[in-house]
């Protein structure tokens, strides 16, 4: 097998990670000596060992001038968890075969350096676009302390996100649903609009059987969020959040008491201010959004340049309505050379629903 192969190997066993590991990176590694795959490992969950300590105690032989497979770099700091270039550097392990390297400031090459020093080879790049894309949520939060936010909404194939009526439920089929709530597991926390609680009383959870539930932020101005709504009543048992700009102390406390933790933060436009939001959010580690408001959230988020991604779901009906809603909202753009540009959608089939993946290109309103 090839460096490519091996390294593929170790992709599969990474994205194992996938909901547990945040606010760190997604890992995978395989050691491979005289052929043979003698070790497998990957970040199982946050503050417990990391890939290449887990394959070197997966080992069915000694691992003294095998060759390891990592899809990101090597660390070479004490956090949760001692150095990994420690470990290598003991196994004997001779080859080292990088993914990405890791644009923490407390690795970023060190740990490839280190390992050179003392006297092993390392191969950097291998799959590097791949490894990259598993990870671009923890890039996004290391480069920037704020979450990484997909917006994401379904509509029809007129733009409808529900009738004249207000009814949404549903516009997608199951499978477009089960997509849904694999990213509820993936992503670390959902945001809604005070708006959607009001019109919808969701729960916002994940109902996959292995999945977990995010920390659920809701934006509310005002503090109008029910008392007796969904996610006021499951506080205890999901992290709750709600994000508000005007509140006496004696309107807050009846949420806490029911386990909500109210964030009280400046006012930007009317409504709260988002940038301020995230950069909240990144301190207390939530390095990743999934963005389920309605149409004045929808606007609002990418008119303050927060949204990353659009995950945009079709399905193949037609509602009409003059005023049935779009899924973006707020004042619109005049003139078309200044729109909101995406980059080209990855296309995903789903039962007959078509779910449309772009990234926002940044700053193109301004160029």
């Amino acid at each position: 097998m090839t460096d490519i192969e091996y390294m593929k190997m170790a992709l599969e066993l990474a994205a194992r990670g996938c909901g547990s590991v945040n606010p760190n990176p997604m890992v995978g590694a395989v050691i491979v000596k005289n052929g043979e795959v003698i070790g497998r490992g990957f970040h199982e969950q946050y503050g417990k060992a990391h890939a290449e300590r887990r394959a070197l105690a997966d080992c069915t032989a000694p691992p003294d001038g095998a060759t390891i497979y990592v899809t990101l770099e090597p660390c070479c700091h004490h956090g949760k968890t001692p150095p990994c270039t420690d470990a290598v550097i003991e196994s004997g392990i001779r080859r080292v075969v990088v993914g990405s390297g890791d644009p923490n400031p407390l690795v970023a090459g060190r740990g490839i350096e280190i390992l050179r020093q003392n006297g092993i080879e390392v191969t950097e790049g291998v799959l590097r676009e791949e490894c990259d894309r598993l990870n671009e949520v923890f890039f996004h939060f290391i480069k920037t302390g704020t979450p990484f936010v997909v917006m994401k909404y379904a509509m029809t194939a007129d733009g409808k996100i529900a009738t004249f009526s207000g009814k949404s439920k549903w516009i997608t089929g199951e499978a477009a649903r089960r997509r849904v709530h694999a990213d509820r597991n993936r992503y670390t926390g959902i945001m809604a609009g005070v708006g959607t609680v009001l019109a919808d009383d969701p729960m916002l959870d994940c109902r996959l059987a292995e999945g977990r539930n995010p920390v659920r932020i809701i934006c509310d101005t005002n503090l109008r969020t029910p008392l007796d709504s969904n996610v006021v009543k499951t506080a205890k048992s999901q992290k709750t959040i709600i994000a508000a700009c005007r509140a006496a102390e004696a309107r807050i406390l009846p949420y806490r008491d029911l386990g909500c933790e109210i964030l009280i933060l400046p006012e930007s436009g009317g409504h709260v201010d988002l940038k301020a939001l995230m950069a909240a959010l990144g301190e207390m580690k939530i390095d990743s959004l999934l963005l389920e408001g309605g149409a004045a959230l929808n606007w609002s988020a990418l008119e303050s340049g927060i949204v990353s991604r659009v995950q945009a779901y079709i399905a193949p009906k037609l509602f009409g309505g003059a005023d049935a809603k779009s899924p973006i909202g707020g004042d619109g753009i005049a003139d078309p050379n200044a729109a909101f540009r995406l980059t080209t959608p990855v296309v995903t089939f789903l039962d007959g629903d078509l779910l449309l993946e772009s990234e926002v290109i940044p700053c193109s309103r301004e160029s």
